[in-house]
């Protein structure tokens, strides 16, 4: 068996409770491996979350305290990826046919009889740890990969490499036109439940959903990216810290009356968000606002979930909307605009056209450039309609 670069052997894990079946198999593979011994599964597996050098395992089924299925449950299913994915071969004197499917079935990557020979165990294992290596080393070019391309293969989004770097270009922006930036971080609340749930391949495509409900929100200048592993995060340039907070509330609001279909579940998921602002909080690199927003999302599912929290802590509705209002008409359906709020906007375009009036036809006077003013004149006199956004929304995952 070949070393690996530092020039260790390659580490296996021994779980068997006959001190004699040990010793025979430590003979077996001396100079191939190096070997760590364990007499039983509860003791494996509290080897394995603390020694992360091991490259594979090979237990016994029959063994007190937890044994080799057991053992191999709990490997295959480890929230820890290094567990997960290792390699694990059942070594039996039970050479009974269903004792191999059911060791198959549950994950194991080989079975041997103990009456094997050296040859038919040394080849199963070598084979098995190069194959993990080969892998390893192919996951770790695909990352490689990631962090030098635009777009997390994954999540179809930005990576997180290049959202801070279009972060830095657009900060750097935003003080040559004394403007702002904002910055907010969404996290799935139920992202835990889901994956104890349903797994891990449904809680991604859950998260590509919601990746592209967000995606379909923001403007052509907005960047966002997935944070973290249930988490993403959005930089806005431009966008001041009432307009931050109303395009969060929307968020929040419309993911909470998303109904999920996978095949015969409803799956809902609520959100918490936080945000922050480079003039609000007198923070300048990405890097500082990003941290905050992440910390005030952290306090919003502390809060109990489904929230937005800001400088002040959780942001209450009804005082953005008063924000809003205070300000003036045109300048704040343009913010509106900048904010990606487009339905409110719609709904307010008769009046905006209304007030525009006396401008257009200025402009239509002077340069006749053939603006459709009759048309906007029976828009304004029709004013415009009223949608209920009460209802949930469904879609499959």
């Amino acid at each position: 068996m070949a070393m690996s670069d530092d020039g260790k052997l390659p580490r296996i894990l021994v779980v068997d409770d006959s001190r004699m079946v040990r010793a025979s198999i430590v003979k077996h593979i001396r100079g191939r491996f190096e070997v760590r011994e364990e007499p039983d599964g509860e003791a494996g597996w509290e080897a394995l979350l603390v020694d992360p050098g091991i490259e594979l395992v090979l237990t016994d089924i029959g063994m007190p305290r937890l044994d080799g299925y057991g053992l191999l449950e709990r490997i295959r299913a480890s929230k820890v990826s290094r567990v997960r994915e290792l390699p694990v071969v059942i070594i039996s004197g039970d050479e009974d046919e269903s004792a191999r499917e059911r060791a198959l079935a549950l994950g194991a990557n080989g079975f041997i009889p103990k009456g094997s020979g050296s040859v038919e165990l040394l080849a199963t294992l070598s084979s098995l740890v190069r194959l993990a290596k080969t892998q390893s080393e192919l996951e770790r070019s695909r990352a490689a990969l990631a962090q030098q391309s635009a777009v997390d293969p994954d999540s179809g989004l930005v990576t997180p490499a290049y959202l801070e770097h279009r972060g830095t270009q657009a900060v750097a922006e935003a003080r040559r036109r004394q403007s702002d930036i904002g910055a907010m971080v969404v996290g799935v609340d139920q992202y835990d439940e889901l994956v104890g749930r349903y797994g891990d391949h449904v809680a991604q495509l859950v998260l590509r959903k919601l990746g592209k409900l967000i995606t379909g929100r923001i403007r052509a200048e907005d960047t966002l990216s997935q944070h973290a592993t249930a988490q993403f995060a959005l930089l806005s340039p431009g966008i001041d810290r009432v307009s931050s907070c109303a395009f969060a509330l929307r968020v929040r609001s419309s993911v909470e009356k998303l109904l999920m279909a996978y095949r015969d579940e409803r799956i809902r998921v609520t959100l918490s968000i936080g945000v922050a602002n480079a003039v609000a909080d007198g923070r300048q690199a990405v890097s500082e606002l990003l941290a905050l927003a992440a910390e005030r999302a952290a306090h919003a599912r502390a809060a109990g979930g489904n929230r937005v929290f800001g400088a002040a802590g959780e942001v209450d509705a009804a005082e953005i909307e008063r924000e809003l209002a205070r300000q003036p008409g045109l300048d704040a359906v343009l913010r509106q605009v900048r904010a990606g709020a487009r339905e409110e906007v719609v709904r307010q375009l008769p009046g905006v056209i209304a007030a525009l009036m006396p401008l257009l036809e200025l402009i239509e006077s002077q340069y006749q450039v053939g603006l459709p003013l009759a048309r906007l004149q029976a828009i304004q006199d029709k004013g415009g309609d009223d949608h209920d956004d009460g209802e949930a929304t469904r879609t499959s995952v």
